[in-house]
């Protein structure tokens, strides 16, 4: 049996001698969708911020398809297969979105690229119709796209997005999900974090929800709506 694309294992770290995670422990397989929820200030951002190599984590271990890349530097950790789309969107304001694109762009594991700058902006035809404006220059949407575009342009195995319909109009949040849906039928493993229960339903395999830097409730897509009661007192204030 293969190992899953992605597992943290016990995986604990902090900020400035303040710990945030008490022993994480989560996994996502090759091709399948998976959330990490919970409020706001529970550990979210910095469990993807330690996996990614942005936080050092103080134990526990991170492993990408069995190898373990805990405490390596972020572009290893790329290098190993993982794509991030950060919170606030990160992108580079001045270059162009094209520029954007070709910047990250990767071709790995030694297969032609499934993620060129065609295929994007097939994806997000927004971005084609933008490509020669400065990032700082789109809409706050319109970046959303390009940060995703951007990560895809590394050709992950496994796409991390961290809030990545915050703050977005109605109409673009619904456009997100479109190209996400569009994603998982095509393959990609995704970790997405997000407010939109109701769309992270529709969306994931499975489900991991945060309490204090722990996971407090796993389950599948079934169990979380059998046990909404019981899981909801985790997700709101």
């Amino acid at each position: 049996m293969s190992a899953p694309m992605l597992r943290v294992e016990h995986l604990t770290s902090g900020y400035d001698g303040s710990q945030v995670l008490f022993g994480m422990t989560l996994e996502a397989g090759a091709g399948e969708v998976v959330t990490l929820m919970g409020r706001n200030g529970m550990g979210k951002t910095t469990t993807v911020h330690t996996i990614m190599g942005l936080v050092r984590p103080t134990g526990g271990r991170v492993l990408i398809e069995g190898a373990a890349m805990q405490g390596q530097p972020p572009y290893r950790i790329a290098q190993r297969g993982l794509g991030l789309v950060p919170e606030g969107r990160q992108i580079f304001p001045t270059l162009t979105v094209e520029e954007n694109l070709l910047a990250t762009a990767a071709a790995r594991h030694g297969t032609p690229p499934r993620w060129t700058l065609d295929s994007v902006i097939a994806l997000f035809p927004r971005l084609g119709e933008r490509r020669r404006h400065l990032g700082g220059q789109l809409s706050g949407g319109e970046q959303q796209m390009l940060s995703i575009g951007r990560a895809l342009m590394t050709n992950p195995r496994l796409l991390i997005l961290d809030e990545a319909t915050e703050g977005l109009a109605p109409i673009i949040r619904a456009e997100i999900w479109r190209c996400l849906a569009t994603l998982k039928a095509d393959g990609e493993a995704i970790l997405v974090i997000d407010k939109s229960v109701s769309a992270l339903l529709d969306l994931a395999d499975r489900h991991y929800i945060v309490e204090k830097g722990r996971v407090v409730w796993q389950g599948d897509t079934a169990a979380f709506r059998a046990e909404r009661a019981a899981v909801d007192r985790y997700l709101h204030v």
